[in-house]
C-alpha cells in the first residue's frame, strides 16, 4: 500500500520546544517541518531527518528546509522521554549553518543526545524556559509564513 505522510503539529510543537529550551538558535522554525509517516518497511528506524540540498535550494529559489519524520509504528510505542531523546537526536543532525547539510553519527551519538536530554529535563523542571502557550503562538506565526513555500500542499 505504500507509506503515507502527514504534517504533524504536535511533533512540531515538541521540536520547537526542545530547540528553544536547549538554545538551539540556529534552528529556524520557518525551515523545519514535522512529518509523521505510516507504513514504513524499515525495521529499525524510528525517525529521520531529511534536508533539501543546496542544488535543490538553488533550483527552487528557496532557503534550506529540514523535515523531521517520525515513523509512527515505532515512535508512538516509546515513552515520552525516549521520544524526546529521538527528537533531540534528529535536531542535532542539523548543523549550525542551517544550510542543507547534516552532522553525522560521529557527533550525533547516544552520549551527546543524553547530555542534551538531561539539560532539557533540568531546564524544563526548573521552569527556566518560556511557556507552552508562547511556543504555540510562535508556531502559528511561522506556519502562516510556510504556507507559501510550496503553495501549502505537500503530499
Amino acid at each position: 500500500m505504500g507509506i503515507k505522510y502527514e504534517l504533524d503539529s504536535g511533533i512540531m510543537t515538541r521540536i520547537y520546544d526542545i530547540a528553544k529550551t536547549l538554545g538551539m538558535e540556529h534552528i529556524k522554525l520557518s525551515g523545519i517541518y514535522a512529518i509523521r509517516s505510516y507504513g514504513s518497511g524499515s525495521s529499525r528506524t524510528i525517525a529521520r531527518c531529511h534536508a533539501l540540498s543546496k542544488i535543490w535550494q538553488l533550483a527552487l529559489g528557496i532557503n534550506a528546509v529540514y523535515l523531521i519524520e517520525v515513523i509512527s509504528e515505532r515512535f508512538d510505542k516509546m515513552s515520552r522521554e525516549d521520544q524526546d531523546r529521538v527528537l533531540i537526536h534528529e535536531l542535532i543532525h542539523i548543523p549550525l549553518s542551517f544550510g542543507g547539510g547534516f552532522k553525522h553519527h560521529d557527533f550525533v551519538n547516544e552520549r551527546n543526545v543524553e547530555k542534551l536530554y538531561q539539560k532539557y529535563v533540568l531546564l524544563k523542571n526548573n521552569n527556566l524556559v518560556s511557556s507552552d502557550n508562547h511556543v504555540r503562538e510562535e508556531i502559528k506565526k511561522h506556519e502562516k509564513k510556510k504556507k507559501g513555500v510550496f503553495g501549502g500542499r505537500w503530499f
